[in-house]
C-alpha cells in the first residue's frame, strides 16, 4: 500500500492528483497527517480526489485511525487515512 504523507503546507489539488493516480494500480492508499493543518489539508485532497476518480465509476471511502510514527527521534502520533475504491 502506498503511503502519502501530508504536511499543513501540502497543496490539495497536488495530493489529490497523486492519489489518483495511486489509484490506477492499488486499491488502496494510507495518507498519514500530524497536526490539525495537515489532516485539513489531507481531508481537501480526498474530496478532490473524489472527482478525479468519479468518471472512471470509482467511489472513494476512507477509514481514519490512530498511527504511532517517529519525527526526529521523537514519537508523535498522526492520523492514518486509508483511502479505498468501491
Amino acid at each position: 500500500m502506498d503511503v502519502l504523507k501530508v504536511s499543513s503546507k501540502s497543496k490539495p489539488n497536488s495530493v489529490a492528483g497523486a492519489l489518483a493516480n495511486s489509484f490506477k494500480d492499488k486499491r488502496a492508499v494510507e495518507i498519514q497527517a500530524v497536526g490539525a493543518g495537515a489532516l485539513n489539508q489531507a481531508i481537501k485532497s480526498i474530496a478532490i480526489a473524489r472527482g478525479y476518480v468519479a468518471p472512471t465509476g470509482k467511489d472513494l471511502i476512507c477509514i481514519p485511525a490512530f498511527s504511532d510514527i517517529q519525527i526526529d527521534g521523537e514519537e508523535r502520533t498522526a492520523i492514518k487515512l486509508i483511502v479505498e475504491t468501491r
